[in-house]
């Protein structure tokens, strides 16, 4: 009988380590995430979560350490180029284009794959026209996914903060992303918004056969949607696991309440 063929990780990320002056943000890192997983990143404040986020988009580059996504190493590229190769993420603190309409807010993000060129949009010849309305199409599309359709021409500014949180993910998709990992998306939200998008995210990962790592601070949240769970403190990962294995390790005990 033919051994069955082994999935190469979509992300990996090997020994990676991060030194701002003599501090160690990340230490040793290791992680990987499959094709189709739904895995998490918890730790407390300062652990490195968003420095590690900020490592697999390029804002940072690693001191030490490889990073592969499908098989390609991410070292060097800019944030825009790792956009273009399938990662997309959304932000801690939301980052929308505030005084732009909530329409061009998504529209903006699909430009990353328009097929015409730079005279064509300067003299709006050519393929401009067509896709230009493909892309108003695919956005209204996007909008109203996100129940965000009747809110296209308001500036993001003036939508709810939850709504405002929808936009931000409905932007990330609108790069076609292969890989969205999302920080921290319940921050500020209610009980019963977090459990919106507790649906919505695992909607999304079926709906666009997405990849999808998460920072998250509500271990409900993460408890209830995750497969495997990495864990940091400190810049280095002290456990990973099923949720249920995470719930029982002695470290993690340890880390959150300082104690079994």
């Amino acid at each position: 009988m033919a051994e069955p063929v082994k999935k190469e990780p979509l992300l990996k990320c090997e020994n990676v380590s991060e030194v701002f002056g003599g501090l160690k943000a990340v230490s040793d890192f290791n992680l990987y995430i499959n094709p189709g997983e739904l895995v998490g990143l918890i730790g407390p404040n300062g652990a490195g979560k968003t420095t590690a986020f900020n490592l697999f988009t390029g804002v940072y580059q690693p001191t030490t350490g490889t990073i592969t996504f499908a098989g390609e190493s991410l070292l060097g590229l800019k944030p825009y180029q790792i956009t273009q190769k399938g990662i997309a993420r959304t932000f801690q603190n939301i980052r929308l284009f505030s005084e732009l309409s909530v329409l061009d807010n998504v529209k903006i993000a699909f430009h990353s794959h328009v097929k015409y060129g730079l005279l064509e949009s300067v003299l709006r010849l050519g393929r401009y026209f067509s896709e230009e309305e493909r892309v108003e199409e695919e956005s209204y599309r996007l909008l109203k996914i996100f129940h965000l359709e009747g809110h296209a021409n308001e500036q993001a500014k003036n939508l709810p903060y939850g709504a405002q949180r929808r936009l931000e993910i409905a932007r990330a998709l609108a790069t076609k992303p292969k890989l969205l990992l999302l920080d921290e998306p319940a921050a500020g939200m209610n009980p019963q918004e977090t459990k919106e998008l507790m649906d919505m995210i695992e909607w999304i990962r079926k709906e666009f056969g997405l990849t999808i790592l998460l920072i998250e601070h509500d271990m409900a949240l993460v408890m209830g949607i995750c497969e495997r769970i990495y864990v940091l403190e400190y810049g280095s990962t002290i456990a990973e696991g099923t949720p249920a294995e995470i719930k029982e390790d002695p470290e993690v005990i340890r880390a959150y309440l300082g104690g079994e």
